[in-house]
């Protein structure tokens, strides 16, 4: 499901100046293909520009959600994680023992939040959904 993003591309029509190590953190992020917290944005982009820190690390991250570029996840492990702003909207699953995250769509469920906030008045302009869940086939401490 994941479509890459040219986080790049997106920060120079915004006229967002772009630096050399926010170039690096910009590809690391286009190329995710998970949804990282800082730490592990660092890791990456570290080793491929030995000279980021994590305080530009954060700086960038920061710099990019509040431009709009990038989403900020609790994903209930105590992390923030990101992932570029997606054009399409998507919810998440997210396996509550492995920290492993689903990336879905589901057009009766979209049409059935639009109904709920009609029903209370409202048109629905924006929302985000995230279920916690564990696997059926490991339910009860058992594999199946």
């Amino acid at each position: 499901m994941h479509q890459p993003i040219d986080i790049e591309a997106i920060c120079a029509e915004r006229g967002l100046r772009i630096t050399d190590q926010r170039r690096v953190i910009a590809r690391v992020l286009s190329e995710s293909e998970d949804h990282p917290d800082v730490d592990k944005l660092y890791e990456r982009a570290s080793a491929i520009d030995p000279r980021i820190s994590i305080a530009t690390v954060y700086r960038t991250v920061r710099l990019f959600e509040e431009a709009g570029i990038l989403d900020r996840h609790d994903f209930g492990d105590g992390r923030a994680r990101y992932e570029a702003a997606p054009e399409a909207h998507h919810d998440h699953m997210i396996d509550v023992e492995t920290g492993k995250v689903i990336e879905f769509v589901d057009p009766e469920l979209e049409a059935l939040q639009r109904q709920i906030a009609e029903r209370l008045g409202y048109r629905l302009v924006d929302h985000r959904m995230e279920l916690f869940g564990v696997r059926l086939d490991r339910e009860g401490g058992k594999e199946n």
